[in-house]
């Protein structure tokens, strides 16, 4: 069927806000997404309806620890996984922060860890920062600069006895580039016993995951960048993260695996609207394959269906860019093998001014390094600017991108 776009448009309210009568264009997407309508509503009703902390005898506690465990389920059947192996926190950075100084007190000096040249830096600097008090050497997955792709062929060579983690991004932040992440397990599997973290920030929006299928174990992603509130999720398997020594207050010591890096009070508001997120996700998928079963299968529908209406947009997004005199774009040239976000430089003009000429014509984009502090330098463009990046998600239209590329053209010439 015909993806229904119009339908998906109405879900998100901010999609219906003009500035001086002309619609705000919303390609920042890998900066954040605009909120869905169920998932405001879900944090609004247990805000209005009152909340309290978990633990109690009290109509609502109750209420929030049954939203809480509601939003665990969600998340899980999102991801593949189970209600158990979900931990909520502010950001994905704090939950990386706190998983790194976890695993750190299993490794000793001498101990090696690989990290990746294309990753954003909530996934280099907390283990960099762990390795260094620990004494760990840290080894490195390059860039290829030329193709913007991670040179996974690299890591059967770079894996040893000692090496304890292999941290990788499912999917590029700054350039939009996929990261085969189930090849990347079976080599690690295949030469070390070591643990495989992956940042599915940027991949869980855009491709269906199955973190069982992927055989990693651990994934961070943000569930502001899948129409969500301001959260970060950790999915960890059960048996690994029930046995590690977290840092935790002494009396929340005795929780569900990964529930134990849920430290202090969490925003039992966010984890509704988290909640409000994988329904709305949940309804699209049986709009577009009437037929799907359970929640989770509803859920891979809406994701598919996503992956090939993001296609297109990226498809002609990809063919306006390279007619465009001047305008060099980084990453793969087609839609294979990334999500729909696209970095690029517009010749004799620096990447703030092409988004501050963007943002006058009500369209929204990223410029700078967005924290890919690695690759940004691979590149040779962190001391020249950086990138500009827009992001298509599938609240996007064909118009919105033709309106985008009517304004690089008036740059570029």
């Amino acid at each position: 069927m015909r993806f229904p776009i119009d339908a998906v448009r109405a879900q998100f309210p901010a999609l219906a806000v003009c500035d001086d009568g002309r619609p705000r264009v919303y390609f920042d997407a890998p900066g954040g997404t605009q909120i869905c309508a169920p998932a405001i509503a879900r944090m609004v009703a247990h805000l209005q309806g009152g909340t309290a902390n978990s633990g109690g005898a009290f109509i609502t506690s109750v209420e929030t620890d049954a939203l809480s465990h509601a939003a665990h389920v969600a998340m899980a059947d999102l991801l593949g996984g189970t209600a158990d192996e979900i931990a909520f926190g502010p950001n994905m950075t704090s939950l990386t922060l706190a998983v790194s100084r976890a695993l750190a007190r299993t490794w000793a000096a001498g101990d090696e860890i690989i990290l990746s040249r294309l990753d954003h830096d909530a996934n280099v600097a907390p283990w960099l920062l762990a390795a260094r008090d620990a004494g760990v050497t840290v080894r490195w997955i390059d860039l290829d600069p030329d193709r913007g792709v991670l040179r996974i062929e690299m890591l059967p060579d770079l894996l040893s006895p000692r090496t304890r983690l292999v941290a990788v991004g499912g999917a590029s932040n700054a350039l939009g580039t996929l990261t085969d992440i189930a090849a990347v397990v079976r080599m690690v599997r295949a030469g070390s016993a070591a643990l495989v973290f992956v940042d599915g920030v940027q991949s869980v929006p855009h491709v269906p995951v199955d973190v069982g299928a992927l055989g990693c174990d651990m994934l961070a992603c943000s569930p502001y960048k899948f129409f969500g509130p301001h959260q970060g999720v950790l999915w960890a398997r059960a048996e690994l993260i029930g046995n590690l020594d977290v840092y935790k207050v002494r009396p929340a010591s005795a929780m569900p695996p990964a529930h134990r890096l849920e430290t202090g009070t969490p925003s039992f508001e966010a984890q509704g609207a988290v909640l409000g997120t994988i329904e709305y996700l949940a309804s699209l998928g049986g709009l577009v394959e009437p037929g799907a079963g359970d929640r989770r299968a509803r859920l891979l529908a809406a994701l598919a269906a996503c992956v090939e209406y993001e296609r297109d947009l990226g498809d002609r997004l990809l063919a306006g860019l390279a007619r465009l005199n001047g305008v060099r774009l980084y990453g793969p040239p087609t839609m294979t093998g990334r999500v729909p976000t696209f970095a690029f430089t517009v010749e004799g003009h620096h990447p703030d001014a092409v988004a501050a000429h963007l943002a006058a014509q009500g369209i929204f984009a990223w410029s700078g390094h967005f924290y890919a502090v690695e690759p940004l330098a691979r590149l040779g463009l962190a001391d020249r600017g950086g990138l500009v990046r827009v992001g298509l998600c599938h609240y996007n239209t064909a118009g919105e991108v033709d309106r985008l590329l009517a304004a690089l053209g008036a740059l570029a010439g």
